[in-house]
């Protein structure tokens, strides 16, 4: 049976270490660092999102901010928001949750936020800067598999590692986070022939391509760690009428008889996102200040 991947327990010990980081940059600056959260519209999902994000800066000492727009806000003005945030001092990162109102293009706002306030990473000079090595604010989610990754394995050098999906949000950042830690990495996706074969070969295998129970245990080789990013509400009838459980895009129950670890959903990624995202925004404000804290890598 795999040894399972306690994301929750490793998230509560990261976002500690960034209250500590964030104690330490008050004490030098005067000012703890600073989290914008922008949601437009009445989305409940972005909602629990916007809430659960606020309640963790908070904890960990740092200053929440929270913009909450009407859902027909035009793009203009969530625009003009954003550049008042990019020049506020007070504010270290800046975070728009998805997905956006239709009269508003995602990918403007995205890019219209100051690469060094992309907390989320999806800037394309945070997103040039990873594909080249050099320093960037990750996308937290794969960069939280990362760390589960070097948690469970230490070095990830020389191991065989697949990408099951090929977003912009988890896949292709992943396969670079991965491709840094000298692994060698296959994306695989809808159009990949053979798809079963490919991802038996991993002996690392990250399943992100939003498919309830698709990774079943003849995809997957003994002993492999597998994470599983996919978060899917389906039916549990079993638990009433109209009722629904959150299930990833690997069997749990069937590949855990097989691998060697694997992260339960929820519990496992999920915890990582949030972490993750206050470490980024730790990272941005130690820049601004052109600080070095011991232990604190960019």
């Amino acid at each position: 049976m795999a040894t399972v991947i306690d994301g929750k327990a490793f998230s509560e010990k990261l976002v500690a270490d960034m209250a500590g980081y964030a104690a330490q940059i008050k004490e030098m600056t005067g000012e703890a660092p600073g989290l914008a959260v922008v949601l437009v519209g009445e989305d409940p999902a972005s909602q629990v999102y916007v809430r659960n994000k606020g309640e963790r800066t908070k904890a960990a000492g740092m200053r929440s901010i929270e913009h909450r727009l009407p859902e027909d806000t035009d793009e203009a003005t969530l625009l003009a928001l954003i550049d008042d945030l990019n020049n506020d001092d007070a504010i270290d990162g800046i975070l728009v949750q998805l997905p956006l109102p239709d009269q508003i293009n995602a990918d403007k706002v995205i890019q219209s936020i100051a690469h060094e306030k992309d907390v989320d990473g999806f800037h394309l000079m945070n997103v040039g800067a990873l594909s080249t090595g050099q320093d960037a604010l990750v996308p937290c989610t794969p960069f939280g598999c990362l760390l589960l990754l070097r948690d469970q394995l230490g070095s990830l050098s020389g191991m065989n590692a697949v990408v099951l999906g090929r977003s912009n949000i988890v896949g292709k950042p992943m396969a670079q986070l991965l491709l840094a830690e000298n692994a060698t990495v296959t994306i695989a996706h809808s159009r990949t022939k053979n798809i079963e074969e490919v991802c038996r070969q991993a002996d690392i295998l990250v399943a992100a391509v939003g498919r309830p129970d698709m990774v079943k245990a003849d995809w997957v080789k003994d002993g492999a760690i597998v994470i599983d990013v996919g978060i899917n509400r389906v039916p549990a009838p079993e638990r009433g009428e109209g009722k629904f459980r959150l299930t990833g895009d690997v069997d749990y129950q069937d590949v855990a008889e097989k691998a060697g670890a694997i992260t339960p959903v929820p519990g496992g990624v999920g915890p990582m996102t949030i972490a993750c995202l206050l470490r980024n925004t730790v990272v941005a404000c130690a820049r601004r200040h052109n600080l070095t804290l011991d232990g604190l890598t960019n």
